[in-house]
């Protein structure tokens, strides 16, 4: 098949869910997979239920993918988990869980992707991380998420810098605060204060990121900010 091929993870509501119909517009077939996603309409998204954080799970979302469309193309590891907590009130059920889908989850799914972008000559690996890491606030205790989205835009440099010779990219998009189902409206006008534009992002700025990196060829190892100049300063 000479039809592109996108994995899309927490891709059952918000930006994920966005992701799809956008990588579908691109003329993408798509992988969605969220815990609970149920199967799609359309013959081009192929759906797959099952915990990013599950051992497993990842290797079994990309065969499936290689098993209906013959390739993988981009993989965007949207899946993650924010806890936001006084450091010293994360318990290790907290730390299990974070680092279960934002680490352990990436892990096993990019693997498997890059053995299979390798073999086929090219990929792209799109990382969702957060500005907090580079940026953090004191109104917005988040070290597990620094813990872990840190490494995440560690690695996104370490990947495309290993990978770049045979034809692999990888970028992550840092977030601010993005009107999704997990911020409810009564929040949003202090949330956007965290943002020097003063506004909260809107699901929107996050795709035209993703697909702005999708179409620029020359771009890895790239860190985009998405954050209304959150990581500039306040």
């Amino acid at each position: 098949m000479n039809q592109k091929v996108a994995v899309v993870t927490g891709a059952s509501q918000g930006i994920g869910a966005a992701l799809v119909t956008a990588y579908r517009k691109l003329g993408y077939a798509v992988v969605a997979n969220s815990r609970s996603i149920q199967p799609s309409d359309d013959p081009w998204v192929l759906t797959v239920a099952g915990d990013i954080a599950t051992p497993g799970v990842g290797t079994r979302i990309i065969e499936h993918g290689l098993d209906a469309f013959g390739r993988i193309d981009t993989l965007v590891n949207n899946a993650g988990v924010f806890v936001a907590k006084p450091f010293t009130d994360y318990t290790d059920e907290d730390f299990d869980l974070v680092t279960g889908v934002n680490l352990r989850g990436f892990f096993e799914i990019t693997r498997r992707a890059v053995e299979a972008m390798v073999a086929q000559g090219s990929g792209h690996i799109v990382n969702v991380s957060t500005s907090l890491v580079d940026h953090a606030n004191t109104n917005v205790p988040s070290a597990l998420a620094s813990l872990t989205k840190g490494g995440l835009n560690a690695v996104t440099r370490s990947l495309a810098v290993e990978y770049a010779a045979r034809g692999l990219r990888a970028n992550t998009v840092a977030l601010g605060i993005i009107n999704t189902p997990m911020h409810p409206e009564e929040t949003h006008e202090a949330l956007a204060g965290l943002h020097p534009v003063g506004r909260i992002g809107e699901i929107s700025d996050v795709v035209n990121a993703v697909t702005f990196l999708e179409d620029a060829p020359f771009v890895t190892g790239e860190i985009l900010h998405i954050d209304g100049g959150q990581s500039a300063g306040h």
